[in-house]
C-alpha cells in the first residue's frame, strides 16, 4: 500500500508499519495511542480482580465464616498461582485471536469471579471449596497481563516500546493499589442499594457489605469490555499460530529474560501480597491496612519511568544498576527491622520498603524494554546481507517472537505472587523472622546482575540492548 493511500478503517488493520516515520506520523501514532488508552483501564481492572482476595479474607470470619488462618492464606495465594499459570497460555492468544477480540473477551471474563464472589460472601453456608474455585477464577485477571503487553508491543516502533509498555503495565499495575484502597471503603455502605443485597452483621453491632468487594468492579468491567470491542483494533500482521510462536522456547534469551523479570515483576507482585502481613508480624502495634496500598502504588507509578529511562539510556544499563539498588534497599529494610523481637523503626522500614518498591517498578519497565531490542537485534544479524524481502520478514518474526516472550516472561514473573509470601512464611516458621528470606532475595538479585552484565551490558556483549 502506498504511503499516500488512506489507512485501514475498521476493527482489522491489514497494513501496519510503525517503523515507517511517514506512516507513524500520518495515522499510526493516533491508532496506537487509542489502543493503549483502552488497554490501560482493562489491565487495571484485571489487577484489581486478581488481588482482591488480599482484602476480602481479612473480613470473612467477621461476617460468620470459620476458616482457619491457613485456609485464608491459601485463598490469597491461589489467584497468584492460577494467574501465573494462565499467563503461559495468554502469552500466545493475541496473535491467534487478535488484540481487540482477546482484550474484550478476557476483560469480560472478569465478570465471573466478581459476580460469584458478591453472591458467595452473602451466604455464610458457602463452602470453602466454592471460595477456592472463585479464588482460582480471579486468576483470569493475572492472566490478562501477558496478552495485554503482547498486544501493545505490536503497535509501537522499537524506539517507543519501552515508554508504551511502561505506561500500559505501570498504570495497569495500579489496579492492586486502587483495589487495596477502595475495597475497605466500599464495603462499609450499600453502594448499590437493595440491588446489592443485604448487609452482614458484625460482632460489634456494625454492618458490612462485603459483597461490594466483587460487585464494585462489574459496571467498570462491562464499560471497558464495550470500549475494547468497538474502540481497539486487530492487526493482521501480528497473526501467528502457536507453532510459530513456540519457537521462543528454543531461544536462550527467552529464558534469560524470564529470570530477570522474575526478579523485577516477581518482586513487585510478591512484595505487594506480603507487605501487609510483614508489617503486622514485624510491627504488631501498627495498623497494616493503613499502609498496604502505598507500596503497590509507588511501584506501579514509576514503571513508566523505567521504560522511559531504558529508551534514553539503554535497557541493560538501567536494569543492571537497578538490581544493584535493589540489593542496597534490601539491606536498608533489614537495618530497620526489629531484632529478636525488639527495637526496629517502622517509619524507617516503611521508607526503605517504598524505595525497594520503586526499584521493582523501574526494573519492570527496563526489562520489558530490553526484550523487543534483543529479538530485533538477533533477527537483524541473522538476515544481514540477504534480500530485502528476507530482512522484512525477519523483522516481522522478531516482533512476533518478542511479543510472545513479553507474555511468557510475565507468566514466569507472576509466580512471585506466591513464592515471595511463601518465602517470608517459611523464614518466619524456621527462624522467627523474615531475614532469611531477604538474604535469599539478595543472592537472587546478584545472579541477575551477572546475567545482565554478561549477556547484555558489558563491552563486547553478544546482544547489547
Amino acid at each position: 500500500m502506498s504511503v499516500l493511500q488512506k489507512p485501514d478503517i475498521g476493527p482489522v488493520i491489514h497494513d501496519w508499519r510503525p517503523e515507517d516515520p511517514a506512516f507513524w506520523g500520518r495515522s499510526g501514532k493516533q491508532t496506537a495511542t487509542r489502543n493503549l488508552w483502552i488497554s490501560i483501564p482493562a489491565l487495571l481492572l484485571a489487577f484489581a480482580v486478581w488481588m482482591v482476595w488480599s482484602t476480602v479474607i481479612v473480613r470473612l470470619n467477621a461476617i460468620g465464616f470459620t476458616f482457619t488462618t491457613d485456609q485464608l492464606f491459601w485463598l490469597a495465594a491461589l489467584p497468584g498461582l492460577s494467574g501465573a499459570t494462565l499467563r503461559v497460555f495468554y502469552s500466545f492468544m493475541v496473535p491467534i485471536f487478535g488484540g481487540r477480540r482477546w482484550t474484550a473477551l478476557s476483560t469480560a471474563s472478569l465478570l465471573v469471579p466478581s459476580i460469584w464472589m458478591g453472591f458467595a460472601v452473602q451466604d455464610p453456608s458457602t463452602s470453602y471449596s466454592v471460595f477456592v474455585l472463585i479464588a482460582l477464577l480471579c486468576g483470569f485477571g493475572g492472566g490478562n497481563f501477558a496478552s495485554s503487553m503482547s498486544n501493545i508491543s505490536f503497535f509501537y516502533p522499537k524506539s517507543q516500546q519501552g515508554t508504551a509498555l511502561g505506561l500500559n503495565a505501570g498504570l495497569g499495575n495500579l489496579g492492586v493499589s486502587v483495589m487495596q484502597f477502595c475495597v475497605p471503603l466500599v464495603i462499609t455502605f450499600g453502594v448499590f442499594g437493595f440491588m446489592g443485597g443485604k448487609p452482614q452483621a458484625l460482632p460489634d453491632g456494625g454492618q458490612l457489605w462485603l459483597q461490594n468487594a466483587g460487585f464494585i468492579w462489574v459496571p467498570f468491567i462491562v464499560l471497558v469490555t464495550v470500549l475494547a470491542w468497538f474502540g481497539m483494533n486487530d492487526l493482521s500482521s501480528a497473526r501467528a499460530s502457536f507453532s510459530e510462536q513456540a519457537v521462543i522456547f528454543k531461544r536462550k534469551h527467552n529464558w534469560l529474560m524470564c529470570w530477570l523479570y522474575l526478579a523485577t515483576f516477581g518482586s513487585f507482585i510478591g512484595f505487594s501480597a506480603a507487605f501487609p502481613l510483614l508489617i503486622k508480624t514485624s510491627f504488631p502495634d501498627v495498623i497494616a491496612l493503613k499502609f498496604a496500598f502505598l507500596g503497590p502504588l509507588v511501584g506501579a507509578l514509576v514503571r513508566p519511568l523505567g521504560g522511559w529511562l531504558a529508551d534514553k539510556l539503554g535497557g541493560a544499563k538501567v536494569t543492571l544498576w537497578n538490581f544493584v539498588l535493589m540489593i542496597v534497599m534490601v539491606f536498608c529494610v533489614l537495618h530497620f527491622l526489629p531484632q529478636n523481637g525488639s527495637g526496629g523503626n517502622f517509619y524507617g522500614f516503611l521508607g526503605m520498603f517504598m524505595l525497594l518498591f520503586i526499584t521493582t517498578g523501574i526494573g519492570n519497565g527496563s526489562t520489558f524494554r530490553m526484550i523487543p531490542v534483543i529479538f530485533r537485534t538477533q533477527h537483524e544479524k541473522a538476515s544481514a546481507g540477504k534480500p530485502p524481502a528476507v530482512r522484512e520478514q525477519a523483522l516481522k518474526n522478531a516482533g512476533k517472537e518478542s511479543a510472545a516472550v513479553l507474555g511468557f516472561s510475565s507468566a514466569m514473573g507472576a509466580f512471585g505472587a506466591f513464592f515471595i509470601p511463601k518465602s517470608f512464611g517459611s523464614s518466619m516458621a524456621l527462624t522467627g523472622g523474615p531475614e532469611m528470606a531477604f538474604y535469599m532475595f539478595v543472592v537472587f538479585y546478584l545472579s541477575c546482575i551477572v546475567v545482565t552484565w554478561w549477556w547484555y551490558a558489558r563491552k563486547g556483549a553478544a546482544t547489547p540492548c
